[in-house]
């Protein structure tokens, strides 16, 4: 390794809030970044990675935070803490750049990606117009994007997910900056595009020479493509180290108990159970085009002839990449969209009208900030499903029921019924939501990527619990998800979708060791299964 190309001493940060109060959310961090290297940031959400990537490039708003004079930031021997705001216009975007963790949030909206990619270019090289155009048309063939001259064109929402990461990475390495910062890039996307996107990182980075620091709590990644980790836990660096080192030989408990949570570990549970739900030939077309008079002259098939069965006490995981199919799927099971097919409820799930359909078959959904009323209490939030399933319950004994599954689902806090959605973290949100679905004693439940976004101590948290919850009650659960680890971690059979098809089924251990297509061993390449 050569001389540190960022060398970051003392940083502290303090947020300051409303009534002047100060929170620590980076505390006395120091480490550095060496030239052409990856150092992966990793920690639980809170724990001050982004905040730390944010101080770098002084985006943090000087209004609402204060930092210490013995703050030091020193990129290529220059102090970045006292840089005017007019000098940081040099250095961002141009020396250091960064790619967010949500493309959708940081393309504006309204401009076309082809002149977002050359306003960049633009703001930091003296180039014409023309130069620029063809500059960002070359970064986008550079960065993979087909058909690079009509995309130049097209608005964000025209493009997938993973077309609009490309972007935001075209646009961070337009001016081949020294160090690209790139927090949480493939959180959002599928096991495929996830390894497409981190390919195409580690390309750029030996074709422009970057340093990068890959911000993540996904720690199979960081085991595949990072040098060095720095570990953090509530603002403060509790252990780095090559990684090599922290992940065969950890020191701090903290990041003993992450890679515990990292290694879920797979269960086999064989056994008979009473079958619950059977879809019988499924299928859903949404319409794309529709002439004058309103009728549907092309659509796209979502779902094509799926069937599937659900037992007690199992769990059936539904995997694929965007567009396969799988949240399609779900909402077909929980009659939430049209289709054509059957389905079929056995006499134990006792559905006799729409009301019962709705108490026996619940969803979970990714986001729970989305989907809880950020205007209603947590006691609200969970006892209006009661009031609606069981009408003659007494207020005392909705009470009972309320306290009782937020104690189930590890929420114990004594003034949490008065509590609002954003008071709460991720996990703790994503219980708040299993807890209102169960508190009506379903059935089924649909879980559409209920841990996704959440970092892996709390993944394991949630799994582990569905888990638990599903061996008291004998709920049966559909799994949706790309994540092939939590797959492999709680269910007991697999559904592999591909453009509204089923392409393999089968038990767990059975997709996992013995493969049948290229597409599911592809899947299952791209996770790194280690």
């Amino acid at each position: 390794m050569s001389e540190p190309i960022l060398n970051v001493k003392s940083l502290n940060v303090r947020f300051i809030g409303e009534n002047g109060t100060l929170f620590s959310a980076v505390y006395n961090s120091s480490f550095s970044v060496e030239e052409g290297e990856i150092l992966a940031i990793v920690g639980e959400s809170g724990s001050g990675k982004s905040v730390t990537a944010l101080s770098i490039l002084g985006l943090i708003n000087p209004r609402k935070v204060l930092y210490k004079s013995t703050n030091s930031i020193l990129f290529e021997n220059r102090e970045l803490t006292a840089l005017s705001e007019q000098e940081w216009q040099d250095i961002r975007g141009n020396r250091i750049s960064m790619i967010f963790q949500e493309p959708m949030s940081s393309l504006n909206p309204l401009v076309k990606v082809g002149q977002q990619v050359a306003e960049i270019i633009k703001v930091h090289k003296q180039v014409s117009d023309k130069k620029a155009w063809a500059r960002a048309r070359y970064l986008l063939r550079l960065v993979g994007i087909e058909n690079a001259d009509e995309r130049m064109n097209a608005f964000p929402f025209e493009l997938s997910g993973g077309q609009r990461q490309r972007i935001m990475i075209a646009m961070a390495v337009a001016n081949h900056p020294k160090i690209l910062i790139a927090d949480e890039p493939t959180t959002a996307l599928d096991v495929t595009v996830q390894k497409q996107i981190l390919e195409l990182i580690l390309k750029l980075k030996q074709k422009f020479g970057m340093a990068v620091i890959f911000i993540s709590h996904d720690l199979n990644l960081v085991r595949k493509i990072a040098n060095r980790v720095l570990v953090m836990k509530q603002g403060v660096i509790v252990e780095q180290g090559s990684v090599g080192n922290i992940f065969n030989a950890p020191i701090h408990p903290y990041t003993k108990s992450l890679l515990a949570a990292f290694k879920h570990s797979s269960f086999r549970q064989d056994f008979v159970s009473r079958k619950l739900m059977e879809a019988r030939d499924l299928s859903v077309e949404f319409p794309i085009k529709k002439n004058f008079f309103g009728k549907t002259v092309k659509s796209i098939k979502a779902l094509d002839r799926v069937s599937l069965a659900l037992y007690e006490g199992k769990t059936l995981a539904v995997v694929g990449e965007s567009g396969s199919g799988k949240t399609t799927l779900g909402m077909c099971l929980a009659n939430l969209i049209k289709y054509e097919g059957m389905i079929l409820t056995s006499k134990s799930v006792h559905i006799k009208n729409e009301l019962d359909f709705r108490k026996n078959i619940q969803v979970v959904f990714q986001d729970p900030y989305n989907s809880l009323n950020p205007r209603m209490t947590i006691g609200e939030i969970v006892s209006e499903g009661i009031k609606v399933h069981f009408p003659k319950l007494k207020k005392k004994e909705i009470l009972e029921k309320v306290k009782k599954v937020l104690v189930d689902v590890g929420l114990k806090d004594d003034d949490i019924l008065d509590k609002y959605p954003h008071e709460f973290s991720g996990g703790q949100r994503q219980r708040i939501a299993i807890a209102r679905s169960l508190v009506i004693e379903p059935k089924i439940i649909i879980l559409d990527e209920p841990t996704s976004a959440l970092d892996v101590t709390v993944q394991a948290e949630i799994l582990t619990l569905l888990r638990k919850i599903q061996e008291t009650t004998g709920i049966a659960y559909l799994f949706i998800s790309h994540d092939m680890r939590a797959v492999k971690s709680i269910a007991h059979d697999v559904l592999v979708m591909k453009s509204g098809k089923i392409v393999e089924r089968g038990s767990v251990r059975d997709v996992f060791e013995k493969p049948q297509s290229q597409y599911v061993r592809d899947l299952i390449d791209a996770v790194f299964i280690i």
